[in-house]
């Protein structure tokens, strides 16, 4: 969790700010580039005065030659100057989606699962929306929003040449911009409700495709696929109306510009009748009419996008303000853990929950000490595990390790000290030796292999084409669920951490498969901190105390034997 900053809150988060600090040079040449093409632009407007006003009558075709090749060579640079206008906003526009992309992503993993409320496909939209504030700093928005200031030594070089004929494109350029403006309290409402409308369609399709196998099986694909509808139906209508309030916006715009040069035409018949233009000066003003109105015409894109990028940016931004999990400031790292855990007077609730699901649970278990956790369903079992290696802080009380209140630990060095395997230990996509290998980087084949055999992963990987390189497919699918538990106990075995959590560690295998884990784990847990969550009898063998669980609090505490004949004597009364 990041030290508490004082003082005022920056107008932009330094997850944007730092990456767009890094790219100023490259935006600082997009405005030099700018610059230089638009003054090319006047350029073209003069030669065409000129050859109306002095080439023409006067026959000059050398003269002409002459103003061609200047002509020419400025459009070579003109050419030159798109093409690195265009490269820098892109380069730019790269760094920043990277950079961003990069503290979004690490924000992610450190996200507080109590305090996220987000789901998973509604986090995935949102991340896409990084897209959204690339494509702002990364595209013609960026070009549009340099060129606009430009209008200005436009209308200037116009009544330099017309005279009052400046007045024709300065009387459209208040239509364009009140336009542009008129229809954003519409664009700004409808960008808020396209990306909700995009996020709960993207929250309906990565529901879907994660748990395909639970759609067929249970027949559920008429109620997805009238979800899935509904959410279409949705973001098409937010997105068609978003379209025509942007399209009425740039017609006015385009008709502005058509206007402003055919008027441009018409009064300067009468310039030219008072003597006070020349004909290539009409031809100059009229083309300056258009490009003096055209960067404006690109203000109600702008404004559209300037409303996506900044409605992207504050649902992105406040992901980012969520708290982190780990303690403020740098935390502590130890090297060395015992692996004493003592719960004192621990409440829990999960986020939304009416009830505790943990209630004054007290307990402690010396280091080197197995302990099983058993109790119905409900009572709080796997809560225990996973507020044991952090991914929830308790409520109320104190979850401590070797003395110390784990929320002072850094969540790496936590989990580098407690193997856990979970009852939903989900297999990522890559090769088997990098799912055991998970956050064990200095660990060696060696150790891989010993912990395989452990879990009796090595038998069946072994027999495989590829072996520990085969590449396993989202969530190990093709893989047996007893396969995969093996395989996610072996990446908690991996690197002989001194705690280890196992929630119903062969509830995928069957009993001949277990009595040989039994054997296997005997040995692996001697002098090492087991929790041991288990609904099986058999696996009592393996520790030598038992905690019971009731309705999220500790009910008893005591040898696998007392706990056996004080539950049988309850059970014949």
């Amino acid at each position: 969790m990041e030290h508490e900053e004082y003082g005022p809150k920056p107008r932009i988060a330094p997850w944007l700010s730092e990456p767009l600090k890094k790219s100023r040079p490259l935006y600082m040449r997009v405005l030099v580039a700018a610059f230089l093409i638009n003054c090319f632009a006047l350029v073209t407007a003069l030669f065409t005065m000129t050859v109306y006003d002095r080439i023409v009558p006067n026959n000059a075709t050398e003269s002409l030659i002459g103003l061609a090749v200047g002509l020419g060579i400025v459009l070579i640079f003109d050419f030159v100057l798109k093409l690195l206008r265009a490269y820098f906003v892109d380069i730019a526009g790269a760094r920043v989606d990277r950079d961003i992309g990069k503290a979004i992503f690490e924000r992610i993993l450190a996200l507080r699962l109590d305090l996220s409320r987000h789901t998973t496909g509604g986090l995935a939209g949102l991340v896409r929306e990084i897209e959204t504030l690339r494509d702002f700093f990364a595209s013609a928005t960026i070009t549009a929003l340099v060129d606009v200031p430009f209008t200005i030594i436009t209308l200037a070089v116009i009544a330099m040449v017309g005279g009052w004929l400046v007045l024709v494109p300065i009387v459209m350029i208040p239509l364009v911009i009140l336009s542009a403006i008129a229809t954003q309290p519409a664009m700004r409402r409808l960008s808020s409700q396209s990306l909700d409308e995009a996020l709960g369609k993207q929250a309906v399709l990565v529901e879907t495709i994660g748990s395909l196998e639970t759609v067929k099986s249970s027949n559920a694909g008429d109620m997805l696929s009238h979800r899935w509808e509904e959410a279409m139906k949705g973001h098409a209508n937010v997105s068609l109306r978003q379209r025509l309030t942007a399209n009425l916006a740039t017609t006015i715009a385009g008709s502005a510009q058509t206007m402003a040069y055919t008027g441009m035409v018409i009064f300067g018949v009468f310039a030219i009748a008072e003597q006070n233009l020349t004909m290539g000066g009409l031809i100059a003003c009229s083309i300056l009419a258009g490009r003096a109105v055209a960067p404006l015409g690109a203000i109600a894109t702008l404004l559209t996008r300037i409303h996506a990028a900044r409605t992207a940016y504050r649902r992105i931004n406040t992901m980012m303000e969520m708290p982190a999990e780990g303690p403020e400031g740098l935390g502590l790292a130890p090297n060395i853990v015992e692996g004493a855990i003592e719960f004192r007077d621990v409440d829990f609730r999960y986020p939304g929950a009416a009830e505790l699901a943990l209630s004054g649970v007290n307990f402690r278990i010396e280091p080197g000490e197995n302990v099983a956790l058993i109790g119905p369903i409900g009572s709080g079992k796997s809560t225990i595990a996973r507020l044991m290696i952090g991914l929830y802080p308790p409520t109320s009380g104190l979850v401590m390790i070797d003395g110390t209140d784990i929320r002072q630990l850094t969540p790496r060095s936590l989990r580098a000290k407690a193997g856990a395997l979970l009852q939903d230990n989900a297999l990522l996509t890559g090769s088997i030796r990098e799912n055991i290998m998970l956050g064990r980087p200095d660990a060696d084949d060696e150790e891989m292999i010993r912990a395989a055999k452990i879990s009796m992963a090595h038998d069946f990987i072994s027999r495989m084409p590829n072996g520990y390189d085969l590449k396993l497919a989202d969530r190990g699918s093709g893989l047996s669920g007893g396969q995969r538990q093996s395989i996610a106990m072996a990446r908690a075995l991996v690197g002989q951490p001194p705690i280890l959590v196992f929630d119903e560690p062969t509830s995928a295998v069957d009993t001949e498969t277990e009595a040989k884990l039994i054997n296997n784990l005997r040995k692996e847990f001697a002098g090492r901190t087991l929790v041991l969550i288990t609904h099986r009898p058999s696996l009592l063998a393996l520790v030598d105390r038992v905690i019971l669980m009731s309705r999220g609090r500790v009910a008893m505490d005591g040898t696998p034997e007392d706990i056996t004949r004080k539950v049988t004597r309850i059970a014949a009364r």
